[in-house]
């Protein structure tokens, strides 16, 4: 009986180590060991989807594993934000964001989530002048112009954004608040619907990456006014800066980034980290995107991202208090 005991034991131990034997290996497998998402919370079209698009492309071949591009997009960015937030915290579900990610919070009190607390960062992945363009049915051509017109005519000229907090309502209420104007401003889910309804004259004017814009600027369906930087952009130095133009001290730009839910392993967000690093030093892919004006950056650490966006944050409250940007 001892011995059939033995045996019995014996057999049911290789079973349980044959089932365990996948589990074991699967917990140890290099990652990337499957398909990876990386969710892009706007409409697709935009600069956050370009660049999000960029890397996952070079994340693919270098990994040998598919990142795909999952965009679930709302205004401010929300719905796909909080989506990550819930995902499993195993790198598997990534979250391409800008500028819009850290100014959410402070102007909507039910975003629903905490930049710092419920995500992890992994890194800066692009900077991007603004442009301010209007539609050509606007009848100025510079920023002087166009603020002199503005007060003429308080709330009447629309502005377009991708949502509260995004990049282009912050600049747009910069800009009103600095110049003394009042705008109307006008929600879409993204930068693409934001820009198609300004070439087709729904809206009148944006604050937009320069590499959503520039086509439509060098066929004249838009025109620029200025841009956001304290250097004018080098894909389009015939445009002044809003500093120069008209607004002295205007500036702000755009960023991109990659994020994972809080609780992705350390090894993980440093694997993505590098390949960030990697792909922005791709030199024929740095050119194709200086070209539109994307300028294809990594941070030195997701360290130095988390701190960049921590700042940020504080920043931009202390703005929204002052400005009376006010929480929806």
């Amino acid at each position: 009986m001892q011995r059939n005991a033995t045996v019995v034991a014996s057999a049911i131990s290789g079973v349980l180590l044959s089932i365990a034997a996948p589990v074991a290996w699967s917990q140890t497998a290099p990652y990337p060991a499957k398909l990876v998402r990386i969710i892009n919370p706007v409409a697709p079209g935009g600069n956050q989807d370009i660049v999000a698009r960029a890397y996952a492309e070079q994340f693919a071949k270098h990994f040998g594993q598919q990142f795909v591009i999952e965009n679930r997009p709302g205004n401010s960015a929300i719905v796909g934000t909080r989506f990550v937030k819930a995902a499993p915290a195993d790198g598997y579900t990534l979250l391409a964001i800008s500028n819009t990610f850290a100014r959410t919070p402070t102007m909507i009190k039910e975003a629903g989530y905490d930049p710092g607390k419920d995500f992890a960062a992994i890194s800066m992945t692009s900077d991007t002048p603004l442009v301010l363009v209007i539609n050509p049915a606007l009848p100025v051509r510079t920023v002087k112009e166009f603020i002199a017109l503005a007060k003429q005519r308080p709330g009447e000229i629309s502005s377009g954004s991708s949502g509260a907090g995004s990049t282009g309502h912050v600049a747009a209420e910069m800009f009103s608040r600095q110049a003394g104007i009042k705008l109307l401003h006008i929600q879409y889910k993204g930068a693409a619907p934001a820009i198609v309804d300004l070439v087709g004259g729904h809206v009148m004017l944006r604050f937009d990456q320069a590499s959503t814009s520039i086509a439509h600027i060098r066929s004249g369906k838009l025109r620029a006014l200025g841009v956001t930087t304290r250097k004018r952009a080098a894909q389009l130095p015939e445009v002044p800066t809003i500093d120069e133009a008209g607004l002295p001290g205007f500036q702000d730009s755009t960023f991109n980034g990659l994020m994972a839910p809080a609780g992705t392993p350390r090894a993980v967000l440093e694997r993505l980290h590098a390949e960030v690093a990697r792909a922005a030093g791709v030199t024929e892919l740095r050119k194709r995107y200086q070209e539109i004006g994307i300028e294809l950056v990594g941070s030195r650490s997701p360290e130095e991202f988390a701190g960049f966006l921590k700042k940020h944050v504080e920043d931009f409250t202390r703005l929204a208090r002052d400005a009376g940007l006010t929480a929806n």
